[in-house]
């Protein structure tokens, strides 16, 4: 079987599984990619206490302000996740999320981290698919916003989307000279690469998920790390983040690449 006839069965394959699942799939889109958010408002609520103090010790904003941080963390988060799975203003909670990834990317300090800030856009990417999915062909978002061709605001959402997603395998990807090491890069860089560009997408989505799926089951297991070290706090963390990634990947897999892509440029030639 030539290198054409494997990369047809393994659409093929993709394209079963979306036939199979297309009920379901944006569904659990939607649910794994607001677990990072729902994660972090159950935890302002149990760790109350806690986040305040150090949002108060950092910034010496006063009792009140920390309070604020934190109670705007807690409702914000909650709120857009039960506005997101009950499917009601949806784009008001997706802007309500965007605002909480900005206040805690300024408050944590986590602009000057390039790890953790790129796995904030990456976070960001998602619900630009969400917002995306969301729109309804027949509401403009962007009211007196001229047409380009036959693009709309829905599919430069989708390309963004898409291209933020991948920052969070880059945050994967370890330089050593270790040949697992080396042969993992060069197939994960492959495939986010054509995640961002849109060709084969849902196949490289698809074949993303799964990738890190395994990955995050296996070095973010926070549920082997006994619950008062702050180790397990830190896994948690990570994994719930990669969780949204997921997806957000699963929307791809879901919704295409969109109308600015390699995928759908072929269709015209």
């Amino acid at each position: 079987m030539g290198q054409e006839d494997l990369m047809n069965t393994a659409e093929d394959v993709a394209d079963q599984f979306l036939r199979v699942t297309k009920q379901y799939l944006p569904h659990l889109a939607r649910l794994c990619l607001i677990s990072t958010f729902l994660e972090d408002g159950i935890r302002m609520w149990f760790q109350w206490n806690e986040q305040r103090d150090y949002i108060e010790a950092t910034w010496s904003c006063g009792y009140f302000l920390a309070t604020c941080f934190v109670l705007i963390n807690l409702v914000g988060q909650l709120g857009g996740c039960v506005l997101i799975l009950s499917r009601n203003f949806v784009q008001y909670a997706c802007f309500g999320l965007f605002s909480i990834i900005a206040l805690q990317t300024v408050a944590y300090s986590i602009l000057w981290d390039l790890k953790f800030l790129m796995r904030n856009l990456a976070l960001g990417g998602g619900l630009l698919l969400l917002l995306a999915e969301s729109r309804s062909e027949g509401k403009s978002m962007f009211a007196g916003v001229p047409s380009m061709g036959e693009s709309s605001p829905k599919q430069y959402m989708q390309l963004g989307g898409r291209v933020l997603l991948v920052l969070m395998f880059m945050t994967l990807l370890h330089f050593d000279s270790n040949f697992f090491s080396i042969l993992q890069n060069m197939v994960g860089t492959a495939l986010i690469i054509l995640v961002a560009v849109g060709f084969k997408t849902k196949l490289a989505a698809l074949t993303l998920v799964v990738w890190l799926l395994a990955i995050n089951v296996y070095f973010n297991a926070f549920w082997t790390i006994p619950a008062y070290k702050p180790m397990h706090d830190f896994l948690k963390y990570d994994f719930f983040q990669t969780t949204s990634v997921v997806g957000g990947l699963l929307l791809v897999v879901a919704l295409g690449p969109g109308g600015v892509s390699m995928d759908e440029k072929k269709k015209e030639w």
